[in-house]
């Protein structure tokens, strides 16, 4: 027969109205118990000498249905998924719960830049876990300060401010913009605080980050944001100008080549002027290379094709190969004007994420490699222009290295579930008609040939979805 051994204290002993406790030597286990439809839990203070529960179980599944319909009961529900429950890849090639194989041209959405599982990037997160993970910044760590370094001896940045992601990084810059322009004009009463940000921009999902994002759906259920953002048109030089003002504005974010917004790329006119007028109006410029950047272009910086050098650079997506890592790159001007305690993070820059982004960048910045994603990026535009370019959906195929955007006259979404369907993963973008390719970087010419086939098989589609 069970003992229940129950405390004097009141308190306890009334909460035994509402709770059932379970125990298995001395370890003790509250078991929920709904009350009102609400769930209800106490501090342990009695033993019931029963089995504790299993809490040690993992997901297993044998289809795809079954995660799914889990997912469904558990998860908050923000993502609208594609159908597919992935178990492991290698290279470019994905693999589902079912076994089917997926040609990825998403790479993670532009992370994976060196695949998956690739043996050095492995070997540098197994090498890293096996000595240290995480101790924080209250100490130092030699792989963050390793990695800080790279960067600045590959980059126009005297230094880094590592987060954990590119929404942060990007919360990062506004900080130090905002400490910037306190800090230059120390006898001005109201410094400038304000940013300029432009059409089909996208920034991240925090607060401040989507106060610079111009979708209105990603902003208007969580308004207010961040006030004092002013858009305008991405590249229009002549409206930029009219709002650019000393004393109104600290920064002008911007990306050379945006990603989610539709793969729309900037002019050098247009970031020269940027440049200028920033500097005539005390402002810093502010690059998003967070999923341009690191060599997806073909250039190691996206702003490397421009000639045109920020005062602050937000990174992230690829640095770590799939682990959660992002940096603000600055200039010694603008890291003067930050102070011990102005900004931090627990977990950003770990030895274990920054070992791995050793690999990466290491990988990634070799002349010969950077080559290869500039050839193999031509060759992508070729056959896509050659495969899909006399089809009447297709308005424009544009971008740069392998960041590549087709736009469509008509939804991309039937096309994307199509390619699905037959073995390639690939993303939209813009208004929901772009189809966007994100491949990693290491993937080959025939990967390529493979992804355009499928890619011009699956157009059909487009059509019988325009006749319904």
């Amino acid at each position: 027969m069970n003992s229940i051994h129950i405390s004097s204290n009141p308190i306890v002993s009334h909460s035994l109205t509402h709770h059932r406790w379970l125990s298995t030597s001395h370890k003790l286990y509250p078991q929920v118990i709904k009350i009102n439809g609400r769930k209800s839990l106490t501090t342990s203070c009695l033993n019931v000498d029963v089995n504790a529960p299993d809490i040690s179980r993992k997901v297993t599944a044998q289809n795809s249905k079954e995660v799914i319909e889990l997912e469904g009961k558990v998860m908050v529900g923000t993502y609208g998924r594609a159908p597919v429950v992935l178990v492991s890849g290698k290279g470019c090639k994905l693999y589902d719960v079912e076994g089917r194989e997926y040609l990825d041209m998403t790479s993670g959405i532009a992370v994976n830049a060196l695949g998956h599982c690739d043996p050095d990037w492995v070997k540098a997160v197994a090498d890293q876990a096996h000595v240290l993970t995480h101790v924080s910044n209250v100490y130092y760590s030699v792989p963050q300060v390793e990695l800080a370094k790279r960067l600045v001896d590959c980059s126009f940045a005297d230094r880094v401010f590592f987060t954990n992601s590119g929404a942060e990084a990007n919360e990062a810059a506004i900080k130090f913009a905002r400490k910037f322009q306190r800090h230059s004009n120390p006898d001005v009463k109201d410094p400038a605080t304000e940013f300029i940000s432009f059409t089909n921009s996208f920034h991240g999902r925090t607060m401040g980050a989507l106060a610079l994002t111009s979708k209105e759906q990603y902003r208007t259920p969580f308004e207010p944001v961040m006030p004092g953002v002013t858009f305008v048109e991405y590249g229009n030089i002549k409206a930029t100008q009219e709002l650019i003002r000393r004393g109104k504005t600290a920064a002008v974010f911007v990306e050379p080549i945006q990603g989610e917004g539709g793969i729309y790329s900037a002019t050098k006119a247009f970031l020269e002027f940027l440049r200028t007028a920033c500097d005539d109006a005390g402002a810093l410029l502010v690059f998003d290379e967070v999923q341009c950047g690191l060599g997806r272009t073909g250039y190691l910086w996206a702003h490397e094709a421009y000639g045109i050098f920020p005062d602050i650079m937000t990174l992230a997506k690829p640095l770590a190969g799939g682990l959660p890592i992002g940096a603000a790159l600055v200039t010694e001007r603008v890291a003067s004007s930050i102070n011990y305690g102005d900004h931090g993070s627990t977990f950003a820059g770990g030895s274990l994420v920054c070992n791995a982004a050793l690999t990466v960048l290491e990988k990634i910045s070799k002349p010969e490699f950077l080559s290869s994603v500039s050839k193999k990026g031509l060759y992508l535009k070729e056959i896509l222009q050659q495969k899909l370019g006399r089809n009447s959906h297709v308005k424009e195929i544009r971008g740069l290295g392998f960041i590549i955007g087709i736009e469509l006259d008509v939804p991309a979404s039937p096309l994307v579930s199509a390619c699905r369907n037959s073995g390639l993963l690939v993303l939209t973008a813009g208004k929901g008609n772009v189809v966007r390719l994100v491949p990693p970087l290491t993937v080959t010419k025939q990967e390529l040939r493979l992804a355009s086939d499928i890619l011009q098989n699956a157009m059909s589609v487009l059509d019988e979805n325009n006749s319904e």
